[in-house]
């Protein structure tokens, strides 16, 4: 399937901003398909053009324990029943350049995970595979140098690509948005995203549990429209407290309708 054309990936300075939404991880047999049409019907009312998120792998946990997946196969195939019976684009992340050539025959978007951002291997095989590239910027990587995870996509024949702004490490247990940043991304010619879930993250806890800060996603995320941000990326669960991934810093479901109410009423406000 050809990479789709996926509607107002704006640079900058027009139209709405679009959305990344789903859950952490896929849990199980019926929940994709659940939250999926949810947030499909609530971006259809408020015209917000809208990819479809759920890792079917989760390779970066804290703990050996920790849940990672329901299984490889049965996970993308359930990200390829979402796509078509709602006609969405679809984005999971990839880890290898041997799952982003598998995940290439499932979904729309492959998304490179922060902790990767630098590897020319798995950026070469995601810009090889024709979809769109979505590459979160690592933690410990400036804004500016992300122009060279662009040029490796680009240089491998792909113009599909984008970024996404997910904080940068302070210390040990908080992550810091630096808003000035988005302008060093935007001169890439590419949609710049806020990641507002994990930039909310408290990672390295002695639990072996990432926690977070769920109470500031709408500050954060106003903060993300005003600054101009061309999409918003947010992790969201009917019930956040019993998610197997990341619990602490998804969005209720009930919750996400009332806040992207209030980021379209900004926008028009700027």
């Amino acid at each position: 399937m050809n990479c789709p054309d996926i509607p107002q990936m704006r640079h900058s300075g027009s139209g709405r901003f679009f959305l990344i939404a789903g859950p952490c991880v896929i849990e199980n047999e019926t929940m994709p398909m659940e939250i999926a049409r949810h947030i499909s019907g609530i971006c259809d009312r408020l015209s917000i053009p809208y990819i479809f998120k759920a890792s079917y792998r989760k390779a970066n946990r804290s703990s050996l324990h920790s849940f990672t997946g329901i299984g490889d196969l049965r996970g993308l195939e359930l990200l390829a029943e979402v796509r078509e019976r709602l006609h969405i684009p679809v984005l999971t992340d990839v880890h290898s350049p041997e799952e982003a050539r598998r995940a290439a025959d499932y979904v729309d978007v492959l998304q490179i995970p922060a902790f990767l951002c630098r590897q020319t291997d798995l950026l070469v095989a995601a810009a090889e595979s024709g979809k769109w590239v979505n590459i979160k910027k690592g933690q410990f990587v400036s804004p500016e140098a992300m122009k060279f995870a662009v040029e490796k996509v680009r240089a491998s024949g792909n113009p599909h690509v984008m970024l996404t702004e997910r904080g940068t490490s302070f210390g040990y247990h908080d992550l810091i948005v630096d808003f000035t940043g988005i302008a060093a991304m935007q001169r890439n010619q590419c949609p710049v995203i806020l990641d507002v879930t994990h930039a909310l993250q408290q990672p390295n806890q002695s639990t072996g549990v990432t926690a977070g800060k769920r109470d500031l996603i709408e500050v954060l995320a106003k903060a993300g429209v005003a600054a101009g941000f061309d999409g918003l990326f947010m992790e969201t669960h009917p019930h956040p407290e019993q998610a197997l991934s990341d619990a602490s810093t998804m969005l209720p479901l009930a919750n996400l309708e009332p806040l992207l109410e209030k980021l379209i009423r900004l926008q028009e406000a700027l």
